[in-house]
């Protein structure tokens, strides 16, 4: 039986390396480029596959050069890929990222064939979402297919995981299955979650913020707070997850690596709390080197992490 499905996005991440921010106008020039693997379904399914999930991917492709760098990092990582589909005459989709010195990161996508995943796609695979404990999808998918698999995950009876990234306009009703809603400060606020709050607000106002709307706008909530770790609450509480300190080079796909390992904790059936305690930990090694996937720890190396993570 399948124990996670992720149901998302894939692209090819064409980023360039540079000491600043161009302004608008501005022409620079980078001191790196590097093509590689991409998209908050693909990242997050691998970073799962790493931490020793059992995962099925549900996605599609174009019928380009890119969807050949797509397929060679699967093959690379293992991940399964029976449901990642090809579609004729339309290109893979393709993100565009520049990253400072800082590590801070601009991201410009391109959706290509990942609007070919829509509702038909979502009735197609009633079967695996039935025999899923858990299921993962991401704001990168078109919003008539996030809401049907909201509604097709609720009427199996399988659990509902939504990072909503970015805050696309999800119907009400089908956030509110979500178990948990995944986001950041950023599309916290676009959601109604801290509304008022700073991006700096101490952890334990986000944390309130987020206790506050558990039951209605969502089942339970995560709200991840970059280099300062994360908070949750469910209905059974609400948590700080501290991260432990480590020097950032690269945030790109931090907050999928992040994500993907929560969904293998959720769907291992550990509690909420801990489980973003691991994923805080995984964030916490991504950002310590260039590139998403290629920067993603194994379970071992994530769950040793882990317990330099503070719980409170």
């Amino acid at each position: 039986m399948s124990r996670l499905v992720v149901v998302g996005s894939v692209n090819v991440d064409a980023t360039s390396y540079v000491d600043a921010f161009p302004q608008p106008g501005e022409t620079i020039h980078s001191h790196g480029h590097r093509v590689a693997l991409g998209g908050k379904g693909a990242n997050q399914a691998i970073a799962a596959h790493l931490c020793s999930a059992d995962v099925e991917f549900v996605a599609r492709l174009g019928d380009d050069a890119a969807a050949d760098v797509a397929r060679a990092a699967f093959a690379r990582f293992g991940l399964p890929t029976e449901a990642v589909a090809t579609v004729a005459g339309t290109p893979t989709g393709v993100a565009q990222i520049t990253v400072a010195a800082s590590g801070e990161n601009t991201i410009v996508v391109t959706a290509g064939a990942n609007s070919a995943v829509g509702a038909d796609v979502v009735a197609a695979e009633r079967e695996r979402i039935a025999a899923a404990e858990l299921v993962l999808t991401q704001g990168e998918l078109p919003v008539p297919t996030i809401e049907a698999l909201a509604v097709a995950c609720d009427e199996a009876g399988t659990r509902f995981a939504l990072n909503l990234a970015p805050p696309v306009g999800v119907a009400a009703a089908a956030v509110a299955i979500a178990d948990p809603l995944v986001v950041n400060v950023h599309e916290a606020r676009a959601v109604g979650i801290g509304a008022a709050l700073p991006d700096h607000a101490p952890a334990e106002a986000w944390r309130d913020a987020a206790a506050s709307v558990v039951g209605d706008l969502a089942r339970s909530v995560v709200v991840t707070l970059g280099a300062r770790g994360a908070v949750a609450a469910d209905a059974d509480g609400s948590w700080i997850v501290t991260a432990p300190g480590v020097e950032a080079v690269d945030t790109t796909g931090a907050g999928d690596a992040a994500t993907g390992a929560l969904a293998a904790m959720l769907a291992e059936g550990r509690s909420l709390p801990d489980a973003v305690r691991i994923a805080v930990a995984a964030g916490a090694i991504a950002v310590q080197s260039r590139g998403t996937v290629d920067s993603y720890a194994g379970r071992v190396d994530v769950l040793a992490l882990a317990d330099r993570t503070e719980l409170r």
